[in-house]
């Protein structure tokens, strides 16, 4: 057994190397692998179009025949500041396509009214917040461009939301 740990030693001191130089080595080459591989990295998360996580990334440069772990291509992506931005799913909530009566157009794009309180437009959107949805219904006097009613209620759009902010 002592044999053992003077033979590895000797093998290293053959090659003229003491056992902390040869380690001292191998980490100085470490940042030159990770060069290469940061770039490669860049280049597969940006093909993405900056949404793919590190298990992606790591898939297509597998797919490109770059041998490289998950984890370092997450470590490599967090030096480089690559996260992902995901994009969510457009969602339409208003559906044109019914057989409820509508209303005639009075205002006809005549949008300068000459006194207050001839005109009121309104108008529903909606916010996302951390909890959800908030649908908010507003009111504008066409003269004086202001605000005169508005309400907020969540997480869904009736027609009471507009009655309230008429009120």
């Amino acid at each position: 057994m002592a044999g053992e740990g003077h033979t590895r030693n000797a093998g290293l001191s053959g090659l003229g190397r003491s056992r902390a130089g040869y380690y001292q080595r191998q980490h100085r080459t470490a940042p030159a692998r990770d060069v290469q591989a940061s770039a490669q990295v860049k280049a597969a998360f940006m093909a993405s179009g900056k949404s793919d996580s590190s298990r992606r990334v790591r898939k297509a440069l597998a797919q490109r025949g770059v041998p490289v772990g998950r984890f370092r291509v997450r470590r490599l992506m967090r030096e480089n500041g690559l996260c992902p931005i995901w994009k969510r799913k457009f969602i339409n909530t208003t559906d044109s396509k019914h057989d409820y009566p509508v209303a005639p157009n009075l205002l006809d794009r005549q949008f300068n009214v000459a006194q207050p309180n001839q005109a009121w437009v309104s108008d529903i959107t909606y916010i996302r917040t951390r909890q959800g949805w908030l649908y908010l219904a507003a009111v504008m006097d066409l003269y004086s461009r202001k605000i005169i009613g508005w309400a907020i209620m969540a997480p869904t759009m009736p027609a009471e939301l507009v009655v309230a902010a008429l009120r």
